[in-house]
């Protein structure tokens, strides 16, 4: 269901596509008592990124666990392929945490993706287990800009389908591109975006430990 380095673009592109159509768009989360985030950091002067995993307790937010892993990047980044790039290594650090999470947050697009298919979507396959693309920026689609206020919203639409939420999360600040990962409906992915983002922060408490993990200094 993944491949890496030997994978051509014609053959990640058919993937993508055959994925897509069985990604659940409907609630099968059950009760969520642990939250993971994860996120990849930049590729340092050796050549290797790091991937880092949080597990978090749910509703509380509090920080029961993190794993991170280093290696190198076997596929190039090209824009709308980064599962191919940065799922192994996100793969590798979900799977070195002790205890299962009952829902993962991904740094990245779900189903606001060109082929519906984005790093949240192919890694929640990969896992089955609920997940939901939390982005920093769009990749595809149109909107209207959300109202000022923090937890303010505009549909993400393109080519006539609405493929996510833009979410506001803290007054001032840009906001946030939430879609379906896998097993989670795109109004419960918001709604669960907004439970894991304290106050004051732009974005979600899952990923953004997973970000400080993943980016510190070996050893830190």
């Amino acid at each position: 269901m993944l491949q890496t380095g030997k994978v051509t673009l014609d053959e990640a592109k058919a993937l993508q596509r055959r994925l897509s159509q069985m990604v659940v768009q409907t609630d099968q989360l059950g009760e969520v008592h642990f939250v993971a985030g994860v996120d990849l950091s930049g590729v340092r002067a050796t050549g290797n990124a790091t991937a880092a995993a949080v597990l978090l307790t749910f509703p509380q937010l509090e920080l029961a666990e993190e794993n991170r892993v280093s290696g190198p990047l076997e596929f190039p980044y090209i824009s709308g392929y980064l599962s191919f790039r940065e799922a192994p290594l996100m793969l590798e650090a979900l799977r070195g945490l002790r205890t299962e999470p009952d829902l993962v947050l991904v740094d990245g697009q779900g189903r606001a993706h060109p082929r519906r298919l984005g790093i949240a979507s192919h890694l929640g396959l990969i896992i089955d287990k609920p997940t939901i693309g939390c982005a920093k920026s769009r990749l595809v689609g149109t909107h209207g800009e959300p109202g000022t206020e923090a937890g303010e919203t505009a549909p993400l639409v393109d080519r006539g389908e609405v493929i996510g939420t833009v979410l506001r999360t803290k007054r001032g600040v840009k906001p946030l591109f939430v879609s379906v990962g896998h097993r989670v409906s795109l109004s419960t992915a918001v709604e669960l975006v907004k439970r894991c983002t304290l106050p004051g922060h732009r974005l979600p408490e899952p990923t953004r430990l997973a970000h400080i993990v993943a980016g510190r200094e070996p050893g830190g």
